[in-house]
């Protein structure tokens, strides 16, 4: 059994990237895993301010928000599972400010497998490699992380779009497929 964290960044509660999420948690619970979602629109995230009080000192960030929370939830998952949707391609503001706020402690996010979960209105996927290309970045600073699978809900704009797409079926099984 693995210890999941699916981060859903979408602004959007039933959002497209946000209702891929439900299905990948879905198999994946199904399969027996342990997984928790973060929807994190509801959680208070401020943006990295610089001022190196956790990178450079080892303390705790000063801000007062729910990153702590997350952070250490990350640290602790063999897994973890990026969702957002795709902005001018790109990832959400949302899942970005999240990823500049793991400066202090990414150094302890070793060994993680990585599962990312994008969703956009256009139908080009070689246009949301930017995205992936955006997210190796962030797992380059990482030891030990790798990228076990990616879903591209492509073709969706408005909510619900990617009710009836195959994609739907590939998040599922992608969460049902972990071993």
């Amino acid at each position: 059994m693995k210890k999941i964290i699916v981060l859903s960044s979408s602004p959007r509660k039933g959002g497209n990237s946000d209702t891929l999420s439900n299905e990948f948690v879905r198999g994946a619970v199904e399969a027996g895993h342990n997984v928790e979602k973060v929807f994190l629109g509801d959680k208070k995230i401020g943006y990295c301010m610089g001022c190196s009080t956790c990178s450079l000192h080892g303390k705790p960030c000063p801000q007062k928000d729910d990153m702590p929370e997350i952070l250490d939830k990350m640290i602790a998952a063999d897994i973890i599972v990026m969702a957002t949707p795709v902005y001018f391609y790109t990832m959400s503001a949302q899942m970005k400010t999240l990823i500049d706020r793991c400066c202090g402690l990414y150094t302890q996010m070793t060994n993680k497998e990585f599962y990312f979960i994008v969703t956009a209105a256009d139908e080009d996927q070689p246009a949301m490699e930017r995205t992936i290309d955006t997210f190796q970045g962030f797992l380059d600073c990482l030891e030990g992380a790798t990228i076990e699978g990616v879903v591209y809900g492509l073709g969706v704009w408005h909510k619900g779009e990617v009710n009836d797409k195959p994609t739907m079926q590939e998040a599922y099984n992608m969460g049902a497929n972990i071993k």
